[in-house]
């Protein structure tokens, strides 16, 4: 049976019409939206506006830096016939899972002990072949990066024919992809207002493009790294305390650095979902509660990452509600 396309209704944006779940992937003339966050941080000299990343096709922020590392591949030609491996703890690969299988390719995620059921059944769902990663495969004094060791093994096995690895850890275009469209976001978002920017440690691709075009447009901007604690259980933040700090992480134009306990921050993303109608996830909790610090000595227009959602860490939520979480009879 055959398929014959209607005419005039093809790609328009205006109309919120698309051809390809590709076309949704945001720029500075689709960008997320901005939202002030009005009681959780009430504006007391500092006013905290968060980027709601989890908008994005595929859930999260690292639909951007997915989109870019595999358009980096297929320009180098370091894609055709090839899978694609990566370590991730869930949202970079479900971006890359899907983008992936739209390019004709596959995805093979080694993922780190610990990481929300949600997120796995998610990646299967797509296609990917999930490897589940015991953090006693890296080297001790980094005990975190077993995920990363492991995909590394993977892109080198059978003389690097079958795999080629994103390396989000390690590849510009991670950056890239921040700097081009993230960070020229927020400016444009802010009237070129903003003071603060907060995100947190991850593969610091978002805090190293974003700061480095902010800092472009005015070097008294105020970049705030957020780390977490050791051992801690944010998915998607590294703390250096045990996890080697990625190459791409640019320190100059890092400000400030952040510590945020998991309480701290499981307790703010209650706040958020129950304050603010913001169904986010737990890194958006670590990362309101330093912009709430901040706001104690500081004023001005602040943007906060929102990674992504809240839906995919129900499992984890199930556990810090506990009795709260059930029926009253």
């Amino acid at each position: 049976m055959t398929t014959t396309a209607i005419p005039g209704l093809r790609t328009d944006r205006a109309a919120r019409r698309f051809d390809d779940i590709r076309e949704l992937l945001p720029d500075v003339h689709n960008p997320t939206p901005l939202v002030r966050v009005r009681h959780v941080v009430p504006d007391a000299g500092l006013s905290l506006f968060l980027k709601l990343e989890w908008l994005n096709p595929f859930g999260s922020i690292k639909d951007r830096a997915a989109a870019a590392m595999l358009a980096g591949l297929e320009d180098r030609g370091e894609l055709a016939g090839r899978e694609v491996v990566e370590a991730s703890s869930g949202n970079t690969a479900i971006a890359l899972a899907a983008l992936a299988a739209l390019a004709g390719s596959r995805l093979t995620v080694t993922i780190p002990d610990g990481v929300p059921e949600e997120k796995k059944v998610l990646l299967r769902m797509l296609g990917a072949e999930v490897w589940e990663t015991p953090d006693d495969l890296c080297p001790v004094d980094h005990p975190k990066d077993g995920a990363i060791a492991l995909a590394r093994s993977l892109a080198a096995s059978a003389g690097g024919e079958r795999f080629v690895a994103t390396n989000q850890y390690e590849n510009e275009d991670n950056v890239r992809a921040h700097y081009e469209t993230t960070g020229p976001e927020i400016w444009r978002q802010t009237e070129g207002r903003v003071r603060y920017f907060l995100a947190g440690f991850g593969t610091c691709g978002t805090i190293t493009g974003v700061g480095r075009y902010l800092k472009e447009q005015d070097s008294s901007i105020q970049i705030i790294g957020i780390e977490p604690q050791r051992g801690h259980r944010l998915p998607g933040l590294k703390s250096f305390q045990e996890a080697k700090q990625p190459t791409i992480l640019d320190w100059d134009v890092v400000d400030e650095v952040i510590g945020v306990d998991d309480e701290a921050a499981y307790a703010t993303t209650k706040r958020l979902f129950r304050e603010e109608g913001l169904i986010v996830g737990p890194s958006t909790g670590a990362i309101v509660h330093a912009a709430s610090l901040l706001g104690e000595e500081h004023s001005g227009i602040a943007v906060g990452v929102s990674p992504d959602g809240g839906n995919k860490y129900a499992s984890y939520f199930a556990e810090i509600l506990g009795d709260e979480g059930l029926p009253q009879i």
